[in-house]
């Protein structure tokens, strides 16, 4: 029996395409020119209207669900970071020395990210994806290394008020847009089996700290997060202070760890073992 015949059996009422292509054969007239005669699900200005964001919401979180589970996409390792990060070849034209000095990374995420990947196809591309947040910087050195191990890769963009455009690396059919800050974050995490967080500004340290908070509150299982650059992480943010102060816990600190190159965030991925 072919899967066709299968549906027409479970499902005995007609396609949606069938009844979307029946209403537009409909005669023109007062009554089907109207708004309210138009198929609910393909009437944009109702499916924008503001009571219906709790649908919008559903549908957001639902859409890159289903894809990645046809995908077959069982766990990934999300790459957090900067997109002001230059590549080495573009550090002389960063608009500080400091960043110019954090292109460095940039290799590291690429380096990364092909050393995974290539963990990756051993599990057929179902295991350890690599998934950026598709935009320029850390995050296209993070899809450029699985692109050179010849893998896929997933892109979670955003609709910023500013352009920005998916970096060419990210996998075409894995390269999603949200609308929603707060769907966007549930995909990163829901199959993550580790976390890096490269150098960056506001957005990277948002995800750090929810990720942190998620984890330090056991609303998720631990896992690796590796943050790329002690000496950048110490300067912005005095995680000892927070400790003595009383505002997080001394075993908080032990949620993360530094490491500097990708062989040694490697290393520490391949041989975690969640805590008892």
């Amino acid at each position: 029996m072919t899967d066709s015949a299968e549906d027409e059996r479970a499902h005995p009422f007609p396609h949606s395409d069938e009844d979307v292509a029946r209403a537009d054969r409909s005669p023109q007239t007062p009554q089907t020119r109207a708004p309210a005669y138009r198929l609910a699900f393909t009437d944009r200005d109702f499916m924008l209207r503001e009571e219906l964001r709790p649908v919008r919401l559903q549908l957001e979180l639902l859409k890159p669900q289903m894809i990645m589970d046809e995908r077959g996409i069982e766990s990934t390792v999300v790459m957090f970071g900067g997109a002001r990060i230059p590549s080495p070849d573009d550090a002389d034209q960063a608009r500080t020395p400091i960043l110019a000095a954090l292109s460095k990374y940039y290799e590291e995420a690429r380096v990364f990210a092909r050393m995974m990947t290539e963990r990756s196809l051993a599990s057929y591309g179902r295991d350890f994806v690599i998934c950026t947040g598709g935009g320029p910087g850390v995050m296209e050195a993070g899809n450029m290394g699985a692109d050179e191990a010849g893998g896929a890769s997933i892109g979670l963009g955003i609709v910023l008020p500013h352009e920005q455009a998916p970096n060419i690396y990210v996998t075409p059919d894995l390269c999603f847009n949200f609308h929603y800050f707060a769907v966007r974050k549930m995909h990163f995490l829901m199959r993550a089996r580790a976390i890096t967080v490269f150098p960056g500004g506001f957005g990277t340290l948002d995800e750090l700290f929810e990720t942190l908070t998620l984890i330090q509150t056991r609303r998720m299982k631990p896992i690796p997060i590796l943050l790329f650059g002690a000496e950048f992480w110490d300067r912005i943010i005095n995680w000892q202070a927070l400790a003595e102060a009383g505002t997080i816990s001394e075993t908080d600190l032990k949620l993360f760890r530094y490491v500097e190159t990708a062989a040694e965030a490697v290393a520490i991925v391949d041989a975690w073992k969640e805590p008892c």
